[in-house]
């Protein structure tokens, strides 16, 4: 992996993890068109610069992110489901992230849903404690996007509004969810992987992180401003034309690089 390949992989990582169009379905793509998904270095690489992601919610919000315990322990109510899960299934796991179809269809479907969840919650949905029993919930939303397309920022955003939160709410709570989440995720990956890493690696991973770092923050700002005036239709059209496109291609023999 070249600087610049780990500089177009870091600013697509920044754009898209807070964003309901799946980070890692566009990872896959990105790495996939340049011909580098197959280095064992750029998987690891995929998950390591989330630490700088899911660093610039922490800046970005950090007088909300620390203050009471009880915000923690619902922060951790709704990380249980996918700790577990992610556990047990990780080998299913890793082999879907292999898979451009379930990326595509993941898109194509999780885009149709998009568009019509603004139906459930509106501008005048008012702002309100969450319950425990309601970050319970919103973890489990939270699984469904260990289905590489699916978004885990769409997923648990739509799980918060369905228990009646507003969009900047659920988007809101959906960002401090990601950190104790994608820390764990990267964490073991991390464990998993760091004999491997050279000397040379070191360099490209803090470019990484930094530029997503940065790109996150300023994606964060956009995404809640939009949402909140414009709901998540538009979100939803763009999955749909990624997701046929990329049908479009396989359908037609083209061959993404993934193996």
């Amino acid at each position: 992996m070249t600087i610049w390949q780990a500089i177009i992989l870091a600013i697509v990582e920044g754009i898209t993890e807070f964003l309901p169009v799946s980070s890692t379905g566009h990872m896959i793509i990105a790495s996939s068109v340049m011909g580098i998904s197959h280095l064992d270095f750029t998987k690891m690489f995929t998950v390591n610069i989330q630490f700088g992601a899911i660093l610039s919610v922490v800046v970005l919000y950090w007088k909300r992110f620390f203050q009471s315990t009880d915000f923690y322990f619902k922060l951790f109510v709704a990380f249980l489901p996918a700790a577990v899960l992610g556990f047990l299934l990780n080998d299913i796991i890793d082999a879907m992230l292999e898979n451009v179809v379930v990326v595509a269809i993941s898109l194509l479907v999780g885009g149709i849903i998009l568009i019509f969840i603004d139906r459930i919650a509106n501008d005048e949905t008012r702002e309100r404690e969450i319950t425990y029993f309601d970050a319970l919930k919103i973890g489990f939303f939270q699984c469904i996007a260990m289905i590489p397309g699916v978004s885990r920022s769409a997923s648990t955003i739509i799980g918060g509004m369905l228990q009646g939160l507003s969009r900047k709410q659920a988007a809101e709570f959906s960002f401090f969810l990601a950190v104790p989440t994608m820390a764990a995720a990267g964490g073991y990956k991390l464990l998993k992987t760091y004999d491997t890493i050279q000397a040379s690696d070191i360099q490209t991973l803090l470019i990484g992180n930094v530029i997503a770092f940065v790109v996150a923050m300023l994606a964060i700002k956009f995404f809640i401003n939009f949402l909140t005036k414009y709901g998540f239709k538009v979100f939803g059209y763009y999955r749909i034309i990624l997701g046929i496109i990329l049908l479009a291609l396989l359908a037609s023999g083209y061959k993404l690089d993934i193996v």
